[in-house]
């Protein structure tokens, strides 16, 4: 894997071998933030599920303020670090071994790395297929969307399989979908929540 655009462009980043992990291909990634333009600009990003970084550290290549790496597994989070260090972005980034369903979002010691105004949001395709009301990935996008973890107007980056059906909490409002080869990709807004909302049904196009 290696950085497309940017500061750190053409710089070849460490993956983790076997399936632990869905690194992004560059092709996919190419035609996510093209269609993004502007929007990583001095922004404070988070990477949940992040792997070994690919999708965080390219927004810091493209001038991204900060980001929060998010990532539980204990080989991932460890090339991760050495994907930072390698870049030399240990000032604008944070690699946190946390488990994303439970986390809180609200890391220690970074206060200038929040709210989020961009976070990418990449869990395993089975954990995307139950996102519903009352299972714990829906309460962590809910907590997401609190005040002090995402900015008002946030947008979070979802990735998943093709014809995946979910059920997103209601403040996560749907701005744009598009395939790409076997997978959906999803671009939500934070909005302002709505007394007893009822949680949105998420169609694959």
């Amino acid at each position: 894997m290696r950085i497309i655009a940017g500061k750190y462009r053409r710089r070849k980043l460490q993956t983790n071998p076997g399936l632990t992990t869905r690194p992004i291909t560059d092709r996919v990634k190419v035609i996510l933030f093209d269609r993004l333009p502007g929007v990583f600009e001095d922004a404070r990003v988070a990477d949940i599920f992040a792997g070994t970084g690919t999708m965080g550290l390219e927004a810091l290549s493209r001038g991204a303020a900060s980001v929060v790496f998010m990532e539980r597994d204990h080989q991932a989070h460890s090339l991760l670090m050495e994907n930072v260090r390698y870049l030399k972005a240990e000032s604008q980034a944070l690699c946190w071994r946390t488990d994303a369903v439970r986390s809180s979002f609200l890391p220690k010691g970074v206060p200038d790395f929040l709210p989020y105004e961009v976070i990418f949001f990449d869990p395993p395709y089975r954990m995307a297929e139950e996102i519903r009301p009352g299972v714990p990935i829906y309460e962590a996008l809910e907590r997401l969307a609190r005040e002090q973890v995402s900015s008002p107007g946030a947008q979070l980056i979802f990735r998943c399989g093709h014809g995946t059906q979910m059920q997103f909490p209601p403040t996560w409002e749907l701005e744009n979908q598009f395939r790409v080869t076997s997978m959906d990709l999803y671009v939500f807004r934070r909005g302002t929540p709505v007394s007893q909302p009822e949680a949105e049904a998420v169609q694959p196009s």
